[in-house]
């Protein structure tokens, strides 16, 4: 077996404390056998080394997460009872020596079912574990109840162990109390970012990527009555996400437009949206790994910066009339569940946002000289259901009843010029609105 104990009562005053139960969840993304007791996260990693490269790539997972979370004291043995030993005692690595070379040094205060006997092993002259393995066994059960020697069996790998192994929950929900009061809103991310860590974890577990999630502070005791109990702001992605540095980012950029009405004293983080996110290769060799951010968190960064609705991306809209084609929408707006169909006919590489107003000579359109018809007429007529505001407060149809033509002149190539439908007894005119390049 290879086995992390993780301890969470370690980290010093000064730091906030550290939910055990948090960092569990959080340890699902390495495996699923994670067992918690008390302020003890355990991890069983034997079946997870190939997922991460080996043992010493996961190792240097485990403790970059770990340190993020403010875990200090973290060791590896074969056993979960002698990891815990070796992490109480500052020993990192339970592998370097044969079990019983690393346990054997060991006060008995290294493991709790020996400790509980401390004054009765100290007065038979046992100081460490090596003086208590010595001891009769027929005695030591006789006298001392049967749990010690079941740790000791355990802890040096002779007996079987086992845990109730923690389940990922359903939703994710973190809270943080901080050591002090904090006066402003971008010194929260110290502890914001330790519950970013454990979300991203529990998005890896559930294989999730989250696009919304919302962080709530709640006001000290001692605060003005028209502050409130607190409050909370929600950051949005554009595709679902489990890059804990990305969201970071956001979460820095937004705080940064925020200000406090009172000092906030805990945290709680919430994934209020996320959705199943799947990894598709389709090919047999690695994909290539690109450097630098990806385009959409750039945007998403340069929203955070600028304001929602100042980033926009074009959207595809079902509908005849071209100038209402394209539809402007804000980069985390989240995008139609169906594909938008095409419009029959030849489309302008470029329109004009103004139709132009073309002369005509008998009843011939001119642009750089008269147009020659080529292909047409293609009917438009739509948006009765489609009303702007005018400048007086008003509103007014946007309805159009066109005929399209492709037009070809002699100077500027490819044109696409309508012609409006009116009553028989009125002339239409020519309007020039595209170009094809």
């Amino acid at each position: 077996m290879h086995w992390a104990a993780l301890l969470t009562n370690a980290a010093c005053n000064s730091s906030p404390r550290i939910d055990p139960q948090g960092v569990a969840v959080w340890a699902l993304q390495f495996t699923p056998r994670v067992a918690q007791k008390e302020h003890t996260v355990w991890l069983e990693v034997t079946q997870s080394m190939r997922l991460f490269g080996g043992e010493e790539p996961l190792h240097q997972h485990v403790a970059a997460g770990a340190a993020e979370l403010g875990i200090r004291a973290l060791a590896w043995a074969p056993t979960s009872l002698a990891a815990l030993a070796c992490a109480r005692m500052g020993i990192r690595d339970g592998f370097a020596m044969p079990l019983a070379q690393v346990l054997d040094p060991l006060p008995i205060e290294s493991m709790d079912a020996v400790n509980a006997h401390q004054a009765t092993l100290a007065r038979l002259g046992c100081k460490t574990l090596a003086d208590v393995r010595k001891l009769p066994r027929g005695g030591i059960s006789r006298r001392f109840d049967s749990q010690l020697l079941l740790a000791l069996d355990q802890a040096y790998g002779l007996r079987p162990e086992g845990y109730p192994w923690v389940k990922v929950p359903e939703t994710f929900s973190a809270k943080l109390e901080l050591p002090g009061r904090v006066d402003t809103a971008p010194a929260l991310m110290f502890g914001a970012r330790r519950l970013l860590v454990q979300m991203g974890g529990w998005l890896s577990a559930r294989q999730y990527g989250v696009t919304a999630f919302t962080l709530h502070w709640c006001h000290d005791a001692m605060r003005a009555r028209e502050a409130g109990e607190g409050g909370d702001i929600t950051v949005r992605t554009a595709q679902p996400t489990q890059n804990v540095d990305h969201l970071s980012r956001l979460l820095g950029e937004n705080l940064a437009k925020v200000q406090l009405l009172a000092p906030a004293g805990e945290l709680v983080l919430r994934a209020t949206e996320v959705t199943p996110c799947i990894e598709e290769s389709r090919s047999l060799l690695p994909d290539v790994r690109t450097c630098g951010e990806a385009v959409d968190q750039v945007l998403e960064r340069i929203e955070a910066r600028l304001g929602h609705k100042r980033v926009l991306r074009p959207r595809l809209v079902e509908d005849t009339r071209m100038a209402w084609m394209v539809h402007w929408q804000p980069i985390n707006a989240q995008k139609p569940a169906t594909k938008v169909r095409q419009v029959p006919g030849p489309q302008p590489t470029w329109i004009l946002k103004n139709p132009l107003k073309l002369d005509v000579r008998n009843e011939c359109p001119l642009y750089q000289g008269p147009l020659q018809l080529l292909l047409g007429p293609e009917r438009i007529e739509g948006g009765w259901w489609h009303r702007a505001k005018d400048a007086e407060g008003g509103q007014h149809s946007l309805q159009v009843a066109r005929d399209y033509w492709v037009a070809l002149s002699q100077h500027a190539g490819a044109l696409w010029i309508f012609q409006q439908r009116l009553p028989r007894n009125e002339v239409a005119s020519w309007y020039l609105h595209g170009i094809f390049a």
